[in-house]
C-alpha cells in the first residue's frame, strides 16, 4: 500500500510541475491538481479513483458550463427518481471494484509477461570461463580508477539458487561462493 501512496504522490507532484513556472504557488494549484488526478482513468485498475469511491463519476467544472448529457438526464430527474438511481450506483461499488481488481490483476500479468519476455536466463556450465566483478566493500577492491572486474575464472560447480564455486585456471577451487549476478561470461 505504501508504494500506491508514493506513486500517486509521484503523480501528483509531475502534474503541478506542469501546472506552475516556479515552485511559488504550489499551494493554490493542489486542489486543481488532485481534482485532475482523481477524475483521470487510471491503465491498471480501468477506472478513475473518484469513480471506486464514490460509485459514479466526477462532475467536473466544464460540464456545469457547457452541461453534458448525463448533467441534462439527471437534471431533468425527479428527487424521487435521482435517489432511486444513486441508490442503485451506490449498489454497483462493490462490483466496480471488483471489476477494477480483476483489471487490476490482468494487467500485472501482462506486464509480467512484457518484463519477461525481455529477460534472458543466464545459464553458466563447469568449465565455462568467468569475470568477476570487484564492489568497493570488498578486499580486492583497489579504488574507483582500477578495473571492476577480474579474472578469468572458471566455474568450478554450479549451485542452486545462481550459486558458483569458482577457481583459478590450474583449478584450484576458492573458498568462497560466488552469485550469478557478480560475475560475467568471458570470451576468448
Amino acid at each position: 500500500m505504501n508504494g500506491a501512496v508514493e506513486a500517486a504522490n509521484k503523480n501528483i507532484k509531475k502534474i503541478l510541475r506542469k501546472m506552475i513556472d516556479n515552485h511559488r504557488g504550489w499551494h493554490e494549484m493542489l486542489s486543481y491538481a488532485l481534482l485532475g488526478y482523481r477524475t483521470t482513468i487510471r491503465t491498471s485498475i480501468g477506472a478513475t479513483p473518484y469513480l471506486l469511491v464514490y460509485g459514479t463519476e466526477a462532475v467536473i467544472p466544464s460540464e456545469v458550463e457547457i452541461p453534458s448529457l448525463r448533467i441534462i438526464q439527471k437534471a431533468e430527474l425527479s428527487k424521487a427518481e435521482w435517489v432511486s438511481k444513486r441508490m442503485d450506483q451506490l449498489t454497483l461499488i462493490d462490483e466496480k471494484r471488483m471489476v477494477a481488481v480483476c483489471h487490476d490483476q490482468l494487467y500485472r500479468q501482462r506486464m509480467i509477461r512484457a518484463f519477461h519476455k525481455r529477460v534472458r536466463a543466464r545459464i553458466f556450465e563447469i568449465g565455462q570461463l568467468v569475470l568477476k566483478g570487484i564492489f568497493p566493500h570488498q578486499d580486492e577492491y583497489k579504488g574507483k580508477f582500477a578495473p571492476n572486474l577480474e579474472g578469468p575464472y572458471m566455474v568450478h560447480e554450479v549451485l542452486s539458487g545462481g550459486a558458483f564455486v569458482l577457481s583459478e585456471m590450474d583449478d584450484t577451487a576458492w573458498p568462497k561462493l560466488v552469485n550469478l549476478d557478480v560475475v560475467k561470461r568471458y570470451y576468448v
